[in-house]
């Protein structure tokens, strides 16, 4: 089985359904827990892929204020050099796009918050993970910065009106995704008790944004775990050349 190495940033954000599709994709997960204390490897050595999962901190925090963060950007580095696969949701995303020499700011126009949509570029018709893709599949989102410049080279694979840089790769096998695609309903019931600026900032009351991403985690399901496996092939694939 191959080996992805997954950085849970902070518990508010596991791996959730994400880890089941990986799984029956015949990848094997070593998780580790920056909040509860677990230690990331200094190297991808021994790793396949890695995923980094989000959290509320920022992608511009220094390391006084997120020392977690260190260590996830220096394995974000080495899976850009080296062009490991990868899988980079939310902050995850913004921290990739910072390693790779783009850009992150607070979302200039607020925060994004519940289920939406994104819509595939042309570019994406051609990847072998987005590829398949719907054309405006459902996502959530929860984040209150902004990917304001992608890495140069960066492919941008997804858009919406709000924020453009919704879906991005770098190289062949390094994905940032800015929204979230790995939730349950129960965790973005959390993020949204916890996130009142981010909730007053959506049109929806609490409880009606909480409805309407109930609603749409089924659609997530159907589209979004098939894309998971596209990314473990495309992990198997690259390790097979690798050896």
């Amino acid at each position: 089985m191959n080996r992805l190495l997954v950085a849970v940033v902070h518990e508010t954000d596991p791996l959730a359904r994400l880890g089941p599709w990986l799984r029956d994709a015949g990848m094997d997960l070593e998780e580790r827990h920056l909040g509860t204390g677990d230690e990331l490897p200094a190297t991808l050595d021994g790793f396949d892929g890695l995923v980094v999962l989000g959290g509320p901190q920022s992608a511009m925090d220094p390391p006084e204020v997120s020392p977690e963060l260190v260590g996830v950007r220096a394995l974000l580095a080495q899976a850009v050099a080296a062009d490991v696969p990868t899988l980079a949701i939310c902050l995850g995303a913004q921290l990739l796009a910072e390693v790779g020499g783009g850009k992150v700011r607070t979302g200039i126009d607020g925060p994004e918050v519940g289920a939406t949509l994104v819509a595939k570029r042309d570019a994406a018709d051609k990847d072998p993970v987005f590829g398949p893709l719907p054309l405006s599949p459902d996502v959530i989102q929860f984040h209150h910065d902004e990917i304001a410049q992608l890495p140069p080279g960066a492919t941008l694979l997804a858009s919406n009106p709000f924020y453009a840089n919704q879906a991005f790769r770098v190289g062949r096998h390094v994905y940032g995704l800015q929204f979230h695609i790995e939730t349950t309903p129960e965790i973005v019931r959390e993020w949204a008790e916890r996130d009142t600026v981010g909730v007053a900032a959506s049109p929806h009351d609490r409880e009606t944004l909480c409805l309407l991403t109930d609603a749409v985690h089924p659609d997530l399901e159907a589209v979004w775990a098939p894309f998971a496996a596209r990314f473990a092939d495309l992990v198997r694939t690259r390790a097979r050349q690798a050896a």
